[in-house]
């Protein structure tokens, strides 16, 4: 684990010790769905305790696997939740971390197949990257479609209007060694009221690598090249200066580990303090990089902190 706070180790943390952790800390990483918002609602004092962070100097940006929206599309819901100070390049998602990936590091050149939203194929698009149109008439099958002969690499993410048709025309493009196979990210399922629970982008990679025999490249959280992409667009990041804050586990936390950041749970999402303490318990020492450093029942927490520095700033 990352920094010398003596209080570490999957600890519930309030008041004196949430403060001694933001004013040491200079950049504030933070989840979206489950830590921020549920929904269309903003979880009760987020906006307070971002847009104070943001006023006070730090670097404040938001990580999400969420691929499904562009970037743009965050900023009107930060505004439109009473996030008043948030910008466009503080919103690093796993379908901009994609297209950065495809354009800058591996300089593809070709059509990408898609499978996944309109949200995905939109920053695709920004960055330049050609995407392979989908124009199969209704009765069309892997026996009679088109393939497009240019195909140079397949991006699975969130895809809500998946087909068998998708499924076996990109295990067709797979075929190909050269053809890239890459995943927006790994997310298995995302909860739903209600008790019901939504297939994630990684229950499709997970369809296409069997049926493909290859493995995907990872870009969203827990790879490390989300926060590679935030090093390139910030100058002087320091890894002992940062605080990845989530709400699950196998994604969040394991994300700032493999990153070498701090790393804080928020009881507002999918994991549990139970379940870390099961993994801070294990035998397995690969499971103890699923467990936070620290914990909070809700990012609110953060408010009677910021109380007192002011207070302590007054006297």
């Amino acid at each position: 684990m990352a920094g010398a706070f003596a209080f570490k180790g999957c600890q519930k943390i309030r008041g004196a010790q949430i403060r001694v952790l933001l004013e040491a800390k200079d950049f504030f990483l933070f989840d979206c769905d489950g830590v921020i918002w549920h929904g269309e609602n903003e979880i009760t004092g987020a906006a307070k305790v971002v847009n104070a962070l943001i006023r006070r100097g730090k670097n404040v940006v938001f990580v999400t696997n969420n691929s499904t929206r562009p970037r743009e599309n965050y900023v009107n819901k930060f505004t439109r939740l009473g996030f008043t100070d948030v910008m466009l390049d503080q919103i690093f998602s796993s379908s901009y971390c994609s297209a950065l990936y495809l354009r800058d590091v591996v300089k593809v050149r070709g059509q990408v197949f898609v499978i996944g939203c309109e949200g995905l194929r939109r920053e695709l698009l920004e960055a330049g990257i050609p995407c392979v149109e989908e124009a199969d008439d209704p009765d069309a099958t892997i026996y009679n479609c088109d393939l497009t002969p240019d195909v140079k690499a397949v991006l699975v993410g969130h895809d809500d209007k998946l087909t068998f048709l998708k499924l076996a025309k990109a295990t067709c493009y797979l075929r190909d060694p050269e053809c890239l196979f890459l995943a927006t990210d790994n997310d298995p399922w995302h909860p739903l009221s209600g008790g019901r629970i939504l297939p994630g982008s990684g229950s499709l990679t997970a369809a296409l690598e069997v049926a493909s025999g290859r493995k995907a490249t990872v870009i969203g959280k827990p790879s490390r090249f989300m926060f590679e992409c935030i090093s390139s667009q910030f100058s002087g990041v320091d890894p002992a200066q940062c605080l990845m804050v989530g709400d699950r586990l196998e994604t969040d936390m394991l994300f700032g580990s493999n990153c070498g950041l701090d790393t804080m749970l928020t009881l507002t999402g999918v994991s549990q303090i139970e379940e870390a303490q099961e993994y801070r318990s294990s035998d397995l020492s690969t499971n103890h990089s699923y467990v936070p450093d620290y914990v909070v029942d809700t990012i609110a927490d953060f408010l009677p902190a910021f109380e007192e520095i002011e207070e302590q700033n007054d006297d």
